[in-house]
C-alpha cells in the first residue's frame, strides 16, 4: 500500500471511530456531520469522500459489526457440540453481546427513522438475506446431520428470524436475565417442532 493510501485508510479509521462513539452517545438523528467535524478536525468535504452520506457512513459501521459479528461466532463455533447448542448459543449471544453493543440502540433509530431511504431499505435487505441464509445453513446442517427433522430450511429460517426480532423487540421491557429466559423458552418451543429427539429442557 503506497504512502497516500495508506494516509486515506488512516483518516477512513479516524472519521469511524469518531462517529462510533458520537453515535453510541448521542443516537443516529441527533448526530449530525457538523458534530463529526468537530470530533475530528475533518472537513465536511472528507467525510462525504469516504463515506457519501451520514447514511454511507453508519451502514459502514453496521458492516464492521456485521464482520466482527462473524468473525467472533467462526472461533467460538468449535465449543458447540451440536446444532442444537449452537441454536442456544446464538439467542445467549444475541441476548448478552447484541442487545448490548454501543450501536444497537442507534441501529434502532436508524431503521425505524430512515426507513424511507432507498439506501436504508437496500441495507436493510441485505443484512436480512444474510441473517436468512445464516439461520438456514444452521438448519440445513443441523438436519444433514441427523439431529433435526429433514424440512424446509429457508422456510424455517424465516420463523426463526422473525421470532428472533420480535423477542429482541419484547428485551428492551426486561432485564438481561428475564430476556435471556424468554429467548432460551423461545428456542426450546421452536426445536420442539424441529429437532427428531428432545435432548435438552429449556429450564
Amino acid at each position: 500500500m503506497n504512502k497516500k493510501r495508506q494516509q486515506s485508510e488512516q483518516t477512513k479509521a479516524r472519521l469511524a471511530e469518531a462517529a462510533r462513539a458520537l453515535f453510541a452517545q448521542k443516537g443516529f438523528k441527533a448526530t449530525s456531520i457538523e458534530d463529526i467535524v468537530a470530533a475530528t478536525g475533518s472537513s465536511k468535504g472528507n467525510i462525504y469522500y469516504h463515506f457519501q452520506s451520514k447514511e454511507g457512513l453508519f451502514r459502514y459501521l453496521l458492516d464492521e459489526w456485521n464482520a466482527e459479528w462473524i468473525e467472533q461466532w467462526e472461533r467460538k463455533q468449535g465449543a458447540y457440540a451440536t446444532v442444537e447448542d449452537k441454536l442456544y448459543g446464538l439467542v445467549e449471544r444475541l441476548v448478552v453481546e447484541d442487545l448490548n453493543h454501543p450501536l444497537s440502540k442507534a441501529n434502532d433509530e436508524f431503521l425505524a427513522t430512515e426507513i424511507e431511504s432507498n439506501e436504508v431499505r437496500q441495507a436493510v435487505a441485505e443484512y436480512m438475506d444474510e441473517h436468512l441464509r445464516f439461520n438456514r445453513d444452521l438448519l440445513q446442517q443441523g438436519m444433514d446431520e441427523g439431529e433435526l427433522r429433514p424440512d424446509d430450511a429457508g422456510e424455517l429460517a424465516i420463523v426463526l428470524e422473525a421470532t428472533l426480532l420480535g423477542l429482541a423487540e419484547m428485551a428492551k421491557r426486561m432485564s438481561q436475565e428475564e430476556a435471556l429466559q424468554v429467548h432460551r423458552r423461545a428456542m426450546a418451543v421452536f426445536l420442539q417442532g424441529t429437532v427428531a429427539t428432545r435432548q435438552r429442557d429449556w429450564g
